[in-house]
């Protein structure tokens, strides 16, 4: 009995190292991609942005105004009007995207002191600092957000807003960033709050993008009398492996198997063709989905 207990405590002893392993790891790869992140939002906005009299929405997009207006470094309010709502966030919605945020604005703010006085790249030319700031930025807010953090409080704000009212996260960040981009008319000129709403668009799209990767991932269902044969075709040409569920008809009530599959966007136009082959008919609902873990995904090779 002693002789077991020993095997115990020497085999979870073994385990303990591996699992404190893999949560630094962890931490260093979040501390990593925040500081890259923060990194680059601090490039996009000193060395294309803020010179050229673009902003940004959010929290951002007013810290450039009010460093414009009383003529005070950036990172003074980046900082300190994030501050408000990092602590909000931390009793909200919890202390690791708290503690990531933090990071992530104090890094940021850093960063745009150091790099004040590197001069632009694009002087002079509002639009290709709106284009490729736009670019940069949304990359790195990109990168933060999939490490569990933030850089900018009007999240924080909306994540709070929306648990309380009818309208959505996005819908909120929206109306708030509409406002903000507005305002920038009266602070540096109504072209340059045209060209904002450029660089805020282009950004939305690389936070996007970033978040999702390039080779986003999409759910299909498919129903069809012909189900086995379209699955082993998916199976056999496009290298995926489905999964059967069962279904029932909502006005027949008849029994209906459902084909669910994960393909990448590149593979929706084959998987289609696939489909139609063996039924011109059949129903096909596809989504986007932004991660895959897990289970057969790995594909084989198609033909």
């Amino acid at each position: 009995m002693e002789t077991i207990e020993k095997q115990q405590v020497a085999a979870l002893e073994k385990r303990l190292p591996v699992s404190r392993k893999n949560k630094i790891k962890k931490l260093l790869r979040r501390v990593s991609f925040i500081t890259l992140g923060a990194a680059l939002m601090a490039v996009a906005l000193e060395i294309f942005l803020v010179p050229n009299g673009v902003i940004d929405g959010g929290i951002t997009g007013v810290s450039i105004m009010f460093s414009e207006i009383f003529d005070l470094p950036l990172g003074i309010f980046l900082f300190l009007l994030n501050l408000p709502f990092l602590i909000l966030g931390y009793k909200q919605i919890g202390k690791t995207f708290a503690l990531s945020t933090l990071l992530g604005v104090v890094l940021m703010s850093i960063g745009t002191t150091l790099l004040h006085p590197v001069p632009a790249l694009t002087p002079g030319e509002p639009l290709l600092g709106a284009i490729f700031g736009g670019v940069i930025l949304g990359i790195g807010v990109g990168l933060v957000i999939r490490s569990g953090g933030s850089l900018d409080g009007t999240e924080i704000v909306a994540i709070i807003v929306s648990e309380k009212t009818p309208f959505s996260v996005g819908e909120i960040v929206l109306f708030v960033n509409v406002f903000i981009l507005g305002s920038a008319g009266f602070v540096f000129g109504w072209p340059n709050a045209l060209y904002s709403m450029i660089a805020y668009y282009i950004a939305m799209k690389m936070i996007d993008i970033t978040i999702e990767g390039l080779d986003q991932s999409k759910s299909v269902w498919i129903i069809s009398d012909k189900y086995r044969d379209i699955g082993d075709a998916l199976t056999d040409r496009l290298g995926r492996g489905v999964t059967y569920l069962d279904g029932e008809g909502g006005f027949t009530g008849e029994s209906k198997k459902v084909i669910f599959v994960v393909i990448t966007r590149l593979e929706e136009a084959k998987l289609k063709s696939i489909v139609e082959d063996w039924d011109p008919h059949a129903f096909v609902a596809i989504g986007n989905i932004h991660d895959v873990k897990g289970g057969r995904f790995k594909k084989k090779g198609i033909h």
